[in-house]
């Protein structure tokens, strides 16, 4: 490995290594992370659904962290309903060709969301339009609204009931912490509704 490549690792598993032990540091952030599978958990209990949104490598992430409510996490139980906004890709197209891309998330919020669901919206810069609107359709109907973000959160602090931060304004890292912060919601809500002895 020549010189520059060697520094260039060291330098980006130093940038992650350093987020994430900021995360865990911040009692704030845990405590959101906490009230997050909370409420996940209370809208499961009532029969409610989870809906994530994301572009682009948070949508990766959004069906990710769907996978692992409808299949499971850490052991067998019964699956979860999570739903990735972006799968769908009828409708994804359908509706960025009707109405435009802005508009993708916001009409299947409005489409499927019902009171009582969360949104789960992610936005490694926390401006991302169609993330935003679908943020505000879900407020309007009364949808616990959740987000995960990085440094700067811009559009969406305002709009969220629920505001994870990873510290870092580097998308790559904050998307590593977002996985790191979804398999632990997904862990305690597990947990919290399929509790074990052991």
């Amino acid at each position: 490995m020549q010189a520059a490549d060697h520094e260039f690792v060291a330098g980006y598993l130093r940038q992650s290594s350093e987020a994430l032990a900021a995360y865990a540091k911040d009692p704030a952030q845990v405590a959101v992370l906490n009230r997050m599978a909370g409420a996940v958990s209370a809208c499961f209990r009532a029969g409610g659904k989870l809906l994530i949104a994301g572009n682009g490598g948070s949508a990766g992430d959004a069906q990710h962290l769907a996978g692992e409510f409808t299949g499971r996490m850490l052991y067998d139980r019964a699956p979860l309903p999570a739903i990735a906004l972006h799968a769908d890709t009828s409708a994804l197209t359908a509706i960025g060709n009707d109405y435009g891309f802005v508009h993708v998330f916001e009409r299947q919020v409005q489409a499927l969301g019902r009171p009582g669901d969360v949104l789960l919206a992610l936005s490694t810069s926390g401006n991302s339009a169609n993330v935003l609107l679908a943020m505000d359709a879900a407020r309007g109907l009364g949808l616990h609204v959740h987000a995960f973000t990085g440094a700067d959160a811009r559009g969406m602090a305002s709009r969220a009931d629920l505001l994870m931060q990873v510290p870092s304004s580097f998308t790559p890292v904050i998307q590593q912490v977002y996985m790191v912060a979804g398999h632990l919601l997904c862990s305690l809500v597990e947990r919290a509704m399929f509790p074990r002895a052991a």
